[in-house]
């Protein structure tokens, strides 16, 4: 009797030619016999991805499975989408078995209408493919009704965020590279309901260059960056809190919410625009060029430290610019410059890097301890190292282990006033800086592209918000 209460659904079912109870417990677990008496279990909630009727007697339930697991629920190898038809006795039976299944995967809370950007732009341009073979399949099994929306320029993702109508949707997903979620953040803070737009959830699928936002949602739980990992994160639904951090520097502002680069990576990741067709090896490509012939930045970094890493530079004061309220749109973060404590760090630098999530790129384990929402940025600085050295460090990024090196200094900081300066030796010339992989600010004799800067080659000042954002997760 306590077996049967625990039942959500319990019906007879012919499975193969072969009967069968099929149970849905409430633990959302449904559980049947094969042809072989073997017991077989399917998990709502991490593997069902939607259920039909076909016919006056089948049930189909449409499920998202691993083709490897070492244990029952544990992801790890590649997802296969498969379908298991059950045939009831009666008409009555199989509509009760189907509003029984149906009703617990709405009780979910999982999406039902998404608005989905595809930038078939970006990376090696595959987004548009990613979508056809990967993500639609999924949305139809799963009964998503979806808007798309190609991207056709640069910051377009934002403009259609900024003005789209979001109660019709429970979510946007970003089949792209990280590009297309910052524009969508961006657009979602500049709203005149930021407040209720940034409560939306946002997706990604990896469909371009770097990937850096799912590579770090997925790798947190031990997962492979795959769009099909991806797409069911997406479809179960969960969702998780993200920091964002505010740039600005007078008038203008940046909502970032994956990285600030200045230095070595900031003019490997824009410099190397000129090898896009090398698609991610530019990087690499690149990399070994600027190394051999290492440029360093004068300039000085003042931050404040979060607790347990006071102790890092040296102490200063510093006078924080406010932030000027604009019309609408997400005012900015609040920053009390007079009680904080400051600490400052003096170049030349060979670069600073400024980590909002664990992973810069799919092979860039940038930041090892870095949060998704503890309210913190991670800093990386490097003001000194022998080339062979570096050459070394570079290829310890895929891991992380770099930051373990005497010559990289690895703390966490509240908020950063970075003021760049020309490179050391060569007073004519200045540097790049690079915010979610796109130019925030160019100095005088950087590499000449169609790409635009929004600030000067000048003081920057961010301050990161604690879990502004919102993000589909794995779990």
């Amino acid at each position: 009797m306590d077996q049967q209460q625990q039942h959500i659904l319990y019906d007879e079912v012919t499975v193969n030619g072969c009967k069968t109870p099929l149970t849905l417990s409430t633990d959302g677990i449904l559980r049947w016999h094969d042809h072989n008496n073997s017991l077989r279990c399917l998990s709502v909630d991490r593997e069902v991805l939607g259920v039909s009727i076909t016919g006056q007697h089948s049930l189909i339930i449409r499920s998202f499975v691993e083709t490897e697991r070492s244990c029952f629920g544990c992801y790890g190898g590649n997802l296969a989408r498969k379908s298991l038809v059950f045939e009831a006795s009666e008409e009555d039976s199989l509509r009760n078995m189907y509003h029984k299944i149906h009703g617990y995967i709405q009780s979910l809370g999982r999406p039902t209408k998404l608005f989905i950007f595809v930038n078939p732009f970006g990376g090696r341009k595959s987004a548009s493919k990613v979508f056809t073979d990967d993500v639609k399949p999924i949305l139809e099994d799963a009964n998503i009704q979806y808007t798309l929306q190609e991207t056709k320029y640069q910051l377009h993702a934002k403009e259609v965020s900024h003005n789209l109508d979001l109660a019709k949707y429970d979510g946007i997903l970003c089949v792209s590279g990280d590009g297309i979620l910052v524009e969508v953040v961006n657009g979602l803070l500049e709203r005149e309901d930021w407040q209720a737009a940034v409560k939306i959830p946002i997706g990604a699928i990896p469909a371009g260059t770097g990937n850096g936002m799912i590579k770090s949602l997925l790798e947190s739980v031990g997962q492979p960056c795959t769009p099909a990992h991806a797409m069911l994160a997406v479809i179960r639904g969960h969702k998780r809190s993200l920091d964002v951090a505010t740039i600005w520097q007078g008038d203008a502002r940046f909502f970032s919410v994956l990285m600030l680069a200045w230095g070595l990576i900031a003019d490997i990741d824009i410099e190397s625009e000129q090898y896009r067709w090398m698609g991610s090896a530019r990087m690499d490509f690149y990399g070994l060029q600027r190394i051999l012939r290492l440029r360093k930045y004068n300039g000085c970094i003042s931050f404040v430290p979060a607790p347990g890493y006071e102790d890092v530079g040296e102490p200063t004061s510093v006078v924080v610019e406010p932030l000027k309220t604009q019309h609408c749109g997400y005012p900015g973060p609040k920053l009390d410059s007079g009680s904080s404590r400051w600490r400052k760090i003096n170049g030349p630098f060979i670069g600073i890097w400024l980590q909002n999530v664990s992973w810069g790129s799919e092979g860039a384990l940038a930041a090892p301890d870095a949060k998704f929402d503890d309210g913190y940025l991670d800093l990386i600085v490097m003001r000194d190292c022998p080339k062979l050295r570096l050459l070394s460090l570079m290829s310890e990024m895929s891991d992380g282990r770099y930051v373990k090196s005497p010559h990289v200094l690895y703390t966490k900081v509240k908020a950063v006033i970075l003021e760049p300066g020309s490179r050391a030796g060569e007073s004519s010339n200045e540097g790049i800086i690079d915010s979610d992989g796109e130019v925030l600010a160019r100095g005088k004799g950087t590499y000449k592209c169609h790409l635009t800067s929004l600030m000067r080659y000048d003081k920057l000042q961010i301050v990161v918000d604690q879990g502004l954002a919102t993000l589909f997760t794995p779990v």
